[in-house]
């Protein structure tokens, strides 16, 4: 019998109503597809791309124009999941170089990044960083950085995956805020993993006060002599921190085979991304999850959204993308529906799910036609089941705090590929549940901010 996927099969799916969006996500099913990437001179290659494949890293994809090692474990040996072993026990290293670095700085640093995300820029002293989204005129998600606030009038955007580096540069084309805006040569390395805090105190010895550093805190630090910006943040749910290598394309090596030797000790695993513990969490993929047409309320990032009104993170005079917000918001206290997916929780059936969907996997409501898709899925070796984001019909309801959210214990049917579902050809049972899924060791605090 041949293993070759039969591609005359495949076919778009209609039934999932995507009217509201311009592109709609390709939910055709097929499969693996299996190809050869081409390495070449298009897309850049991080300072650490050579390290990774020293450390083993057998695959990539790309990311921000950046080749991404995406997995270090072969499928023969445990794949994935012994990965996931590694940052639920001991401690991790991930090349995340891909997370490029826009810095903002100037006199009018403050108030232009005031002006780009929906949170307030004021609220962020210096050395501290935070959690933000920035929103386009209509009030699609354009990123979902971590900012970090080197100075009085130093900002820097660690990006996910889209060129906000040259947005940034477009809003400020007329250069109205007093402001250089460019990508400069620093390069993080995640470091994630029960252990995490005990390898950085080895790294950065009294230099920096790990056990005093608050989550989103900044510090400068030498790692491997090199200079680096240290944060407590990160991609996992699991305690972690940032090592932002300034200079990187000259100091790769020593930063980090530094981190190497001092994580012997510490069981130390170089790793890809950790996509099945950042599902947990209920931590976003930009581009996954979500993209730049999807708004902050159905997506789950409307506490990031600064609105009219009393309180706080509500004084904010303009941002781009307020107008359309404020009238997402009021449609949706009105009892209208402005969109037409909302992103949920969900536990599943199958067989475990221990490798990236190369499909959007689609849902039913009864397993007939589908109505939405799944966006993350993977196995929760604690929970003993699958879990996923994805999206399904909105349907108005909102929790306490006014912000959308899936129906809790709503049921659909899950349409898993063959080697996961039970009954090949039957879609599995699925349930909406909460997120996350599982605690941060960090919590993500969603502060509201439109009360």
């Amino acid at each position: 019998m041949s293993n070759e996927f039969d591609y005359s099969k495949v076919r778009h799916t209609t039934s999932v109503d995507q009217s509201d969006r311009k592109v709609p996500y390709n939910l055709r099913q097929s499969g693996p597809t299996k190809v050869e990437m081409l390495i070449s001179t298009r897309v850049r290659k991080s300072p650490y791309w050579h390290l990774s494949m020293k450390a083993g890293c057998w695959r990539a994809t790309v990311y921000n124009r950046i080749y991404h090692p995406r997995g270090y474990v072969k499928p023969e040996d445990g794949g994935a999941m012994v990965e996931y072993e590694a940052i639920k026990n001991h401690v991790t290293m991930w090349n995340v170089a891909v997370e490029r670095q826009i810095q903002v700085k100037g006199p009018d640093a403050e108030k232009f990044v005031d002006y780009v995300i929906t949170r307030d820029a004021t609220k962020i002293s210096p050395m501290r960083g935070r959690y933000v989204i920035l929103c386009n005129a209509y009030g699609g998600v354009l990123n979902d950085p971590i900012l970090l606030r080197i100075s009085k009038d130093e900002f820097w955007f660690s990006l996910s995956d889209s060129d906000i580096g040259l947005y940034l540069q477009g809003v400020n084309a007329d250069e109205r805020f007093n402001v250089q805006i460019n990508e400069i040569d620093a390069c993080p390395v995640q470091i994630q993993g029960p252990k995490a805090k005990a390898l950085m105190k080895d790294l950065c010895g009294s230099e920096v006060d790990i056990d005093n550093m608050p989550f989103y805190g900044l510090a400068s630090a030498k790692v491997g002599g090199r200079s680096c910006i240290i944060s407590q943040t990160g991609f996992s749910g699991e305690s972690g921190f940032e090592i932002y290598l300034r200079e990187a394309t000259l100091y790769a090596e020593d930063m980090w085979n530094a981190v190497l030797e001092a994580g012997k000790k510490h069981n130390l695993m170089v790793i890809a991304p950790a996509h099945h513990r950042r599902i947990q969490a209920g931590i976003l993929s930009w581009g996954q999850d979500m993209d730049h047409e999807h708004n902050p309320f159905q997506c789950n990032l409307g506490y990031q959204v600064s609105l009219s009104g009393k309180g706080e993170w509500n004084k904010k005079s303009d941002y781009v993308g307020k107008k359309a917000l404020e009238k997402m918001k009021a449609d949706l206290k009105a009892g209208h529906k402005p969109y037409k997916l909302q992103l949920v929780g969900l536990e599943l059936g199958g067989k475990p799910i221990e490798e990236y969907a190369p499909d959007f996997w689609l849902i039913s409501e009864n397993g007939s036609e589908p109505v939405g898709f799944i966006t993350s899925p993977w196995y929760h070796p604690e929970k003993g089941k699958n879990i996923a984001m994805g999206y399904v019909p909105f349907d108005g309801t909102l929790n306490a705090n006014g912000f959308p959210r899936g129906k809790v214990g709503s049921k659909f049917k899950v349409h898993l590929p063959e080697k996961y579902s039970d009954n090949p050809g039957e879609p599995v049972d699925a349930v909406v549940v909460d997120i996350p899924f599982t605690e941060s060791y960090n919590a993500n605090t969603r502060e509201v901010v439109n009360k």
